[in-house]
């Protein structure tokens, strides 16, 4: 699964302050190599240069944070690159800077660790080279000590092709302490590929044409994204926390491939995910773990008030993914066999060592809130297996559609009914319920359900956040005994199609509605609607609201207010209100 490093460090050139250009995984990911020379006098080349990728920060501690940005050469060689951090956006008060160089070795990104900063403090910063200067971006440190208040904005699914990144403008215009990018930053897929239909038109096709596999390909693919203003006006606007999900790499990605990896024809997966990760590490905000290149579970504290704990659901230890059509005869799912094959003790999601380290964060965290940053939902989104045959393409037939919503009409009556007057059919019907998303945790059941029973066991109060579907949820979380275990937000796409994309617009959103009666946890859910979810915690409340903007085929949008969901959570219960 992971390897140790077998390179040694090279130096890092110190700065002022002691901040230095922080070392970058090596084009191969088994060592570090690092953005600028070591020892003494560096060495650079006089090139002119031009900032085409804006600036970023991530990371935040309560005494430094990851600065981020990219030169473009004219030419090839090592440019000098200075940088600078300040409290107010003339530069007047300078508190850090320093300057080093960069390569192609790393695609020319450069990242600062900027210290010896102050707890809780909001800075500016900017990047020179060759008398050329970056925009300037704002970023803050992690407070300590008693803190009331923290909000954040969260978001994922941002596809290129699909639209525009109007959601990263209303991010960049939020007030909010920072931004938590929960996967699926990038798509891998060529032009012609996943919600691609009217990119030519809108001026949105992607770089290079085909599906990106080599490590060329993924670089050129982030500095296609990275180019769009609005994700640079995010990204400059607030630091960013940031996970990977799967199409960083390849859909649903697992720990040894992929569903959209051919190994016949694209090579072995491991030089595929190497090369991905590579390139992710050079292009986000992020700070590169001391030894293991695919570790990117972490924790932030931020005061008294709550432990942000970032997971990987994705590459480090997931088994693969089950189908339906592996449970299913005559297009009709064996309820138990699946049931059985999701539930195994032994199926994991986080893999041993992640989950041993989730545990101890839990176990230890004295904060008022524990909020997990992960990719995929972990509430129980169950559905009748009749309404899954007609949905799922591998056993829809060609009466789908009134199959389906036959399905679903007759799920409604039953569930509107009492147990006592339900006919043994519309018992059986509600009892046949089965995951809709194998992708999710619903697919790893025994493993979400022992972490849920240990977090109520710690008395964690647990705020579970995910992207990944394109549509917006909140859920209660409950043990299979139903007792609470937390709450769940999943937020909707920047970009990418949700369920209106198969169901339509007008009927995606008649069915939220439904869902949320048919599935007992389920308390709100927007099936048709792009945006991002704003959370805000004090010491006792947590106030989350689902924000929806009209569209993402115009240069011209406006938020739509009528359709935020707004939830309210009390520290003392843990109910969704």
């Amino acid at each position: 699964m992971t390897k140790k490093s077998m390179m040694k460090r090279r130096a890092v050139v110190k700065g002022i302050a002691a901040s230095s250009l922080l070392p970058l995984l090596g084009m191969n990911l088994m060592g570090c190599s690092d953005s600028s020379d070591s020892g003494g006098a560096q060495e650079f080349d006089d090139i002119d240069v031009e900032f085409l990728h804006g600036v970023a920060s991530g990371d935040p501690l309560h005494d430094r944070v990851i600065l981020w940005t990219r030169v473009t050469p004219q030419a090839e060689g090592r440019p000098r690159v200075t940088w600078e951090i300040a409290n107010d956006a003339a530069f007047s008060e300078i508190v850090a800077s320093g300057s080093g160089t960069t390569s192609a070795d790393v695609d020319y990104t450069v990242k600062i660790d900027a210290a010896d900063l102050q707890a809780g403090s909001h800075y500016y910063y900017r990047f020179t080279s060759g008398g050329v200067v970056s925009a300037v971006g704002q970023t803050r440190t992690l407070p300590a000590g008693s803190v009331e208040t923290a909000n954040f904005a969260v978001v994922s699914c941002s596809n290129y092709p699909a639209g525009f990144f109007h959601v990263y403008r209303e991010v960049a215009n939020s007030d909010v302490d920072a931004v938590l990018h929960l996967g699926d930053y990038i798509y891998e897929y060529g032009v012609s590929g996943y919600a691609s239909d009217r990119a030519e038109e809108l001026g949105r096709t992607v770089q290079p044409e085909n599906e990106i596999i080599s490590l060329s390909d993924y670089r050129t693919r982030y500095a296609i994204y990275r180019t769009d203003v609005d994700l640079q006006a995010a990204h400059a606007a607030h630091p960013f926390f940031i996970t990977w999900d799967d199409h960083e790499i390849a859909n649903d990605a697992w720990r040894e491939g992929a569903e959209n990896h051919d190994p016949a024809s694209e090579g072995e997966y491991q030089a595929r995910k190497l090369a991905a990760i590579q390139a992710w590490y050079e292009w986000q905000p992020v700070r590169p773990p001391r030894d293991e290149r695919e570790i990117i579970y972490r924790q932030f504290r931020f005061g008294d008030l709550l432990d942000l704990i970032m997971l990987d659901t994705r590459v480090i230890g997931r088994d693969q993914q089950f189908t339906y059509t592996e449970f299913a005869n005559g297009g009709k799912i064996d309820v138990e066999r699946a049931r059985a094959a999701f539930g195994a003790a032994d199926r994991t999601l986080l893999g041993g060592s992640q989950l041993d380290w989730l545990r101890d964060q839990l176990a230890a965290s004295n904060t008022r809130w524990q909020v997990l940053g992960q990719q995929v939902l972990m509430g129980r989104y169950q559905l009748p297996a009749s309404i899954l045959e007609a949905l799922d393409p591998g056993l829809a037939g060609p009466d789908a559609i009134a199959e389906g919503t036959a399905a679903v009409f007759a799920a409604l009556e039953a569930k509107n009914k009492s147990s006592e007057d339900r006919t043994l059919e519309e018992q059986a019907l509600l009892d046949s319920a089965v995951p809709y998303n194998l992708d999710a945790w619903d697919g790893y059941a025994a493993e979400r359900d022992d972490l849920l029973r240990f977090a109520r066991d710690v008395d964690s109060k647990l705020i579970a956040l995910a992207g990944d579907t394109h549509n917006a949820w909140s859920s209660q979380l409950t043990t299979p005994e139903g007792s609470i275990a937390g709450v769940e937000f999943g937020c909707a796409s920047v970009s990418s199609p949700g369920l209106e994309g198969v169901l339509g617009a007008e009927n995606a959103a008649l069915f939220a509605p439904i869902v949320a009666t048919l599935v007992d946890d389920l308390k709100s859910a927007n099936l048709a609607n792009r945006g991002y979810l704003y959370v805000a915690l004090t010491q006792d409340t947590v106030e989350a609201e689902q924000r929806f903007i009209s569209g993402i085929d115009s240069r011209n949008y406006v938020v739509e207010a009528e359709k935020t969901v707004s939830i309210r959570v009390n520290r003392g219960d843990m109910v969704l209100r």
